[in-house]
């Protein structure tokens, strides 16, 4: 099951989307359709079946996100979690390997298209949860337990 946080960022990001599909995007789209309906025979007009087809698909992601955004939880940065990893830290690591790696701590919505942020559900993030600098974390991967160190812990605020 999917963890229902997020950080501020990533709602605002969220309401984002929705806005410019619901505002700027359908309507180009519904016009579009609109339009090469207009022209007849629809069984093999590209144009029309195209954009019918994005509709749907834009659609689909306004209900998706309209529903999605009423279960979040945001989570807001505070100074009690300082020192510790929590939900909404940028986190270093490094392993006996000398591999260091670098991420923030968010939801599951935010993670697409970023390379440095990591889901709370994953792992790597439910052993980091409630470590300090200097203490090790072991992690569950397929091929066995890993073992990371923290180096640092920093929030946006």
């Amino acid at each position: 099951m999917k963890t229902n946080l997020i950080t501020r960022e990533g709602f605002e990001a969220l309401k984002h989307e929705l806005d410019h599909l619901w505002r700027k995007e359908r309507p180009e789209v519904t016009a579009k359709v609109a339009w090469a309906a207009s022209l007849g025979d629809r069984s093999e007009n590209a144009d029309y079946q195209y954009n019918k087809k994005r509709l749907r698909e834009i659609d689909r992601r306004v209900r998706f996100l309209r529903k999605r955004l009423e279960d979040l939880q945001v989570v807001d940065y505070s100074p009690q979690q300082e020192g510790k990893v929590f939900f909404g830290a940028w986190v270093e690591v490094e392993n006996d390997a000398g591999e260091m790696l670098k991420f923030r701590i968010v939801g599951p919505d935010e993670i697409y298209g970023r390379k440095d942020y990591i889901s709370i559900d994953s792992p790597m993030a439910r052993a980091l949860l409630k470590k300090q600098v200097d203490e090790d974390a072991w992690v569950a991967t397929p091929t066995g337990r890993k073992q990371w160190f923290v180096v640092s812990i920093c929030y946006p605020k």
